[in-house]
């Protein structure tokens, strides 16, 4: 409990902005990691995005028709959600992870402050993890009833996607939306009424912060079955979106004008 009482008052007493500071060692051991892990996951979605645009395009040559997903598919399936939710909101867990690492710059132990931040990140993956399991579910349904392509991945009735963008624009005006944003939008305020000591706390608080951020983008990764699965750029698009949400001034207005947004061009789709 003390790290939890000296953490507390380092922000009661100084305020956020008189934090200590990350010298280039703590910023190094507070970041690399992700940020390596990051990049091995943007490097393997590229590969495979590469691959499937191949296989897409000898499908269109020698149109087939799509069969029920198999274990090894459903397999390959989820291991691909989990990277993509490692490469697209790791990132946006950077404000908190440095805003952690501030409150344990005082660690003398640097194997011990590396423990416990790579314990958070794997808490938050833990979290985008399982919502990769429900993500490859949902898809492998859409998938044996024929509204995905299982080559494209991408939905084929233009119904289904205006409706899934409606309900994506519908979700950003929701008070559970402004809730869980809220939480994303304020490391400190998160961290001060939900901090644990050690790696299990961490992975507890990392699990939670997890949990908040599904909570807010949850609906926006649904918008990845209209513009296809597996499509970089709107990949890279979302992914710097879902970050600025987070991040810019603001914030919850912009999401509810990108709701609008949304909402208009689901019922274009839907009504052309």
């Amino acid at each position: 409990m003390q790290t939890h009482r000296t953490a507390v008052s380092l922000v009661s007493d100084q305020g956020v902005e008189r934090l200590p500071r990350l010298s280039t060692a703590h910023l190094a051991l507070a970041l690399g990691g992700p940020v390596a892990i990051t990049v091995a996951a943007w490097i393997y979605l590229a590969v495979v995005a590469r691959d499937m645009s191949a296989m897409s395009s000898m499908a269109m040559a020698m149109p087939m028709h799509p069969a029920p997903l198999g274990a090894e598919q459903l397999v390959g399936l989820v291991v691909m959600w989990v990277v993509m939710m490692v490469a697209m909101m790791l990132p946006t867990a950077l404000p908190m992870l440095v805003t952690y690492a501030r409150l344990r710059s005082a660690e003398p132990n640097a194997v011990r402050l590396t423990a416990d931040v790579a314990a958070f990140v794997a808490g938050y993956v833990a979290a985008w993890s399982a919502f990769g399991l429900v993500a490859t579910a949902f898809q492998a349904l859409l998938t044996d009833y024929a509204y995905l392509s299982p080559m494209t991945m991408k939905l084929g009735s233009a119904l289904v996607a205006g409706a899934i963008l409606v309900a994506a624009g519908i979700y950003q005006w929701l008070p559970w939306k402004d809730a869980c944003l809220g939480r994303c939008r304020s490391p400190i305020g998160f961290l001060m009424t939900a901090w644990r000591d050690g790696p299990a706390g961490a992975f507890a608080m990392g699990w939670r912060h997890g949990l908040f951020c599904v909570g807010c983008c949850w609906a926006l990764m649904a918008i990845l079955f209209v513009a296809g699965v597996m499509n970089a750029f709107w990949m890279a698009v979302l992914a710097g979106y879902m970050l600025a949400e987070k991040v810019v001034p603001h914030g919850a207005a912009v999401a509810r004008a990108v709701g609008v947004a949304l909402v208009g061009g689901g019922l274009w789709m839907m009504f052309p």
